[in-house]
């Protein structure tokens, strides 16, 4: 499977924490602001793990961060 991580998606569920930075970001999920950042530009795709801790931060459904696409 293929997938993209749900960048507008993961903005807002932050921002609705009230994490409005990629340093808060970093911070409540506990990566790296570097890690955050290029997740953020689209740069990187997070693996299995990094899922599980953006979903566990931010009380997300798997199909609201991710989205399938084609290979």
């Amino acid at each position: 499977m293929t997938y993209r991580l749900r960048i507008d998606q993961l903005r807002a569920a932050a921002a609705a924490a009230g994490d409005t930075t990629g340093t808060a970001i970093a911070e409540r999920v506990g990566l790296s602001q570097p890690a955050v950042s290029r997740l953020l530009r689209g740069k990187t795709q997070p693996g299995f793990r990094t899922l599980l801790l953006l979903r566990q931060a931010y009380d997300m459904a798997e199909a609201d961060l991710i989205e399938e696409t084609a290979a």
